[in-house]
């Protein structure tokens, strides 16, 4: 195998889940801010309350068909450019996948069309189940598809059958609450909870800015408010049991996102600053705060978090153990009946995947010398210095978010955020935030996890297809065009429907009357509005 065409279809992939990536966050978050403004709508009876519901799902409709059309040339490309990878664990991965298109895609593929052509067509309760309906399916379609990337991180519920020479579910309930996978769609849905709140944010502000559809902006700006600083304190709550699982399941991500090279006495301190330098394997002006990490990562104080270096002795007896477990697999390929391979199988079946890293440097991992044995160890460390300033760029600006919501909620409900035009403006700028945070949190998640494309079973560069380099290029260079113009099309369909607003301009007047309530408009329950 090229180990070239393995990184150019790395690349490829990466683009396409980037780019996919923009977009399921504010479907994610917006589905559910909309079964609330409806909510209100069904409550109060209000029809500024339907059009501020109908405004905001103009926008959710026109990300959702960009998330649609760009998530499945995602899943393609396994069978293009990953195609070992989608024979040695299909059964596995394949079935959350095909669960996730038959219940959760089907469902807001179904509903969608009603909650936009229905709104005179059914009931206020009827049209609002539609709704939810909607938000329950995309948040189900992220489960699942979670639930497939959680057993690539931690793949628990499987074994390897060396009869078929692949990887079989023994216990699909163990895949279905694996830890990791629970602990990154919670983690995840919330981010996309606090990319739609500050989007809605943003947009509002612009409008108060501009001193146009204070009515709608007012109320969206309020719901926006809350439900974002729900969002953000649950994102660092939840975030934190995401790096509590990693403890026992990915020890090596945990200590190169903190560039821990050795193992640190208990509790261990959480790096606030340093600079990572991978080839004298130590961090450079360190600053640390004492005891925080071992808290997180162990949720206690007499237990160490392991090193990195220490992790690839680890790595190093995993891969001598490895090469026992290939020996025997290759016997059983043999004769099936071969007792003795058997028993040699099933102690060390466990390091298989260990012993699959040295064919990078042999063809037969049987006949490696010491030498390749060591530098297939080393090969367990992710790009420290990546995973180091990734974290910190996104918990930095989780941190930043809750502090936003925060006066956003204070403002709001002291009825003064329209006349605070430095707040409005900092809702502006933050827009893009959420995005760079979600963004940085996947390649954490996925650089973190190499060089294995499922830990400790599969490695990368094992899973990639046999194609030439003129082959990707050409995919890569036709899916960048060809997103580049959708990207296009989607900002500039946005910006025409917020120019446009939720009614016309000349309406302004009669919809944006004086209110009592950020919440309700008029003279409260009981006013006009």
């Amino acid at each position: 195998m090229d180990l070239s065409t393995v990184e150019l279809s790395r690349l490829q992939f990466a683009l396409t889940a980037l780019y996919h990536f923009l977009f399921v966050p504010l479907t994610l978050g917006l589905s559910f801010m909309l079964v609330i403004m409806e909510s209100v709508y069904v409550l109060t009876r209000r029809e500024i309350w339907r059009t501020v519901t109908r405004f905001w799902g103009t926008l959710f409709g026109i990300n959702f068909v960009l998330g649609v059309a760009t998530g499945l040339t995602m899943e393609f490309q396994f069978g293009t450019n990953w195609s070992y990878f989608s024979h040695f664990v299909g059964d596995i991965f394949g079935a959350p996948l095909a669960i996730e298109g038959l219940m959760a895609f089907f469902l807001e593929a179904t509903f969608v069309g009603l909650m936009f052509f229905g709104w005179d067509k059914l009931s206020r309760v009827g049209h609002l189940m539609v709704t939810f309906l909607v938000a329950l399916g995309t948040n189900l379609s992220a489960l699942w598809i979670l639930i497939a990337n959680g057993w690539m991180q931690n793949p628990v519920g499987s074994e390897f059958n060396p009869a078929t020479m692949r990887m079989e579910v023994n216990d699909f309930m163990a895949v279905l609450f694996n830890p990791i996978a629970q602990a990154k769609f919670v983690h995840t849905v919330s981010a996309g909870y606090v990319c739609a709140a500050v989007f809605v944010l943003g947009v509002s502000a612009i409008y108060l800015l501009q001193g146009k559809w204070v009515s709608v902006a007012r109320r969206s700006m309020a719901v926006a408010a809350a439900f974002g600083l729900a969002s953000s304190l649950s994102v660092v709550v939840l975030g934190d049991e995401s790096g509590y699982a990693l403890t026992d399941n990915q020890k090596m991500k945990l200590a190169a996102l903190e560039a821990m090279w050795h193992t640190e006495p208990a509790p261990a301190g959480l790096t606030l600053f340093g600079i990572p330098n991978m080839q004298t394997q130590h961090t450079d002006l360190e600053i640390k705060v004492p005891f925080v990490l071992g808290l997180i990562s162990t949720r206690s104080l007499d237990r160490p978090v392991v090193g990195i270096l220490d992790l690839v002795d680890q790595a190093e007896g995993r891969i001598r153990s490895g090469i026992l477990a290939y020996d025997a697999v290759e016997k059983l390929k043999v004769n099936e009946t071969d007792m003795a391979a058997r028993a040699q199988f099933e102690a060390h079946k466990r390091d298989l995947g260990y012993g699959y890293l040295l064919k990078k440097y042999v063809s037969d991992p049987r006949t490696a010398t010491n030498e390749q044995i060591v530098a297939a160890s080393l090969d367990v460390i992710p790009n420290v210095p990546v995973m180091f300033w990734t974290f910190r760029v996104m918990a930095g600006i989780g941190v930043a978010m809750i502090v936003l919501f925060a006066v956003a909620f204070l403002l709001v409900s002291l009825r003064k955020a329209e006349h605070t035009r430095w707040f409005l403006r900092l809702c502006v700028l933050a827009m893009p935030l959420p995005w760079i945070a979600i963004e940085a949190g996947w390649m954490l998640a996925e650089i973190g996890r190499q060089p294995w494309a499922v830990e400790g079973v599969l490695p990368t560069f094992m899973g990639a297809s046999s194609l030439t380099k003129s082959q990707i290029w050409i995919t890569i260079i036709g899916f960048t065009l060809m997103y580049g113009a959708l990207a296009v099309i989607e900002v500039k369909l946005l910006i025409k429907t917020i120019k446009k607003g939720p009614y016309p301009a000349k309406m302004g007047h009669m919809h944006d009357e004086a209110e009592a309530s950020p919440l309700e408009g008029g003279k409260g329950v009981t006013g006009p509005a």
